[in-house]
Protein backbone atom coordinates (compact mmCIF):
# COMPACT_ATOMS: atom_id res chain seq x y z
CA UNK A 1 0.00 0.00 0.00
CA UNK A 2 2.89 2.36 0.77
CA UNK A 3 4.40 1.88 -2.68
CA UNK A 4 1.10 2.90 -4.31
CA UNK A 5 1.10 6.12 -2.31
CA UNK A 6 4.72 6.86 -3.26
CA UNK A 7 3.96 6.10 -6.89
CA UNK A 8 0.99 8.49 -6.87
CA UNK A 9 3.07 11.23 -5.24
CA UNK A 10 5.85 10.80 -7.80
CA UNK A 11 3.27 10.80 -10.60
CA UNK A 12 1.66 13.97 -9.26
CA UNK A 13 5.04 15.71 -8.97
CA UNK A 14 5.92 14.63 -12.50
CA UNK A 15 2.63 16.01 -13.82
CA UNK A 16 3.19 19.32 -12.02
CA UNK A 17 6.69 19.51 -13.50
CA UNK A 18 5.42 18.80 -17.01
CA UNK A 19 2.62 21.35 -16.74
CA UNK A 20 5.07 23.90 -15.35
CA UNK A 21 7.45 23.31 -18.24
CA UNK A 22 4.63 23.61 -20.79
CA UNK A 23 3.41 26.79 -19.09
CA UNK A 24 6.92 28.22 -19.18
CA UNK A 25 7.30 27.43 -22.88
CA UNK A 26 3.90 28.95 -23.74
CA UNK A 27 4.57 32.16 -21.76
CA UNK A 28 8.09 33.05 -22.85
CA UNK A 29 7.35 36.67 -23.86
CA UNK A 30 9.20 39.25 -21.79
CA UNK A 31 7.23 41.73 -19.71
CA UNK A 32 8.40 44.51 -17.37
CA UNK A 33 7.14 44.58 -13.81
CA UNK A 34 6.07 47.94 -12.37
CA UNK A 35 5.69 48.03 -8.57
CA UNK A 36 4.53 51.60 -7.88
CA UNK A 37 7.90 53.36 -7.45
CA UNK A 38 10.04 50.43 -8.53
CA UNK A 39 10.25 49.33 -12.15
CA UNK A 40 12.00 46.02 -12.77
CA UNK A 41 13.60 44.90 -16.03
CA UNK A 42 11.83 42.76 -18.56
CA UNK A 43 11.81 39.07 -17.80
CA UNK A 44 9.75 36.20 -19.17
CA UNK A 45 6.22 36.09 -17.79
CA UNK A 46 6.82 32.60 -16.43
CA UNK A 47 9.72 33.93 -14.31
CA UNK A 48 7.56 36.67 -12.76
CA UNK A 49 4.82 34.17 -11.99
CA UNK A 50 7.30 31.73 -10.48
CA UNK A 51 8.73 34.50 -8.28
CA UNK A 52 5.22 35.51 -7.19
CA UNK A 53 4.38 31.88 -6.40
CA UNK A 54 7.58 31.46 -4.35
CA UNK A 55 7.04 34.71 -2.42
CA UNK A 56 3.44 33.68 -1.69
CA UNK A 57 4.59 30.26 -0.51
CA UNK A 58 7.19 31.75 1.80
CA UNK A 59 4.68 34.27 3.18
CA UNK A 60 2.21 31.43 3.77
CA UNK A 61 4.81 29.38 5.62
CA UNK A 62 5.72 32.35 7.82
CA UNK A 63 2.06 33.03 8.63
CA UNK A 64 1.32 29.39 9.37
CA UNK A 65 4.46 28.96 11.48
CA UNK A 66 3.33 31.82 13.72
CA UNK A 67 0.00 30.06 14.22
CA UNK A 68 1.75 26.73 14.85
CA UNK A 69 4.03 28.29 17.46
CA UNK A 70 1.00 29.74 19.22
CA UNK A 71 -0.72 26.34 19.18
CA UNK A 72 2.36 24.57 20.53
CA UNK A 73 2.67 27.09 23.35
CA UNK A 74 -1.00 26.58 24.18
CA UNK A 75 -0.54 22.79 24.12
CA UNK A 76 2.47 23.05 26.45
CA UNK A 77 0.46 25.22 28.86
CA UNK A 78 -2.46 22.80 28.82
CA UNK A 79 -0.17 19.81 29.37
CA UNK A 80 1.36 21.49 32.43
CA UNK A 81 -2.11 22.28 33.76
CA UNK A 82 -3.20 18.66 33.19
CA UNK A 83 -0.17 17.35 35.09
CA UNK A 84 -0.93 19.75 37.94
CA UNK A 85 -4.57 18.58 38.06
CA UNK A 86 -3.49 14.93 38.03
CA UNK A 87 -1.14 15.57 40.96
CA UNK A 88 -3.93 17.31 42.88
CA UNK A 89 -6.30 14.44 42.12
CA UNK A 90 -3.76 11.89 43.35
CA UNK A 91 -3.31 13.90 46.55
CA UNK A 92 -7.07 14.13 47.07
CA UNK A 93 -7.47 10.39 46.53
CA UNK A 94 -4.77 9.80 49.14
CA UNK A 95 -6.54 12.06 51.63
CA UNK A 96 -9.90 10.39 50.98
CA UNK A 97 -8.45 6.92 51.55
CA UNK A 98 -6.95 7.90 54.93
CA UNK A 99 -10.29 9.15 56.33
Amino acid sequence: MRWIRRFLIVLLLLLVLIFGLLFSLQNAQSVPLDLLALQLRERPLAVWLLVAFAVGGIAGMIASSAALLRLQANRYRLRRRLEQCERELAELKGVAIRH
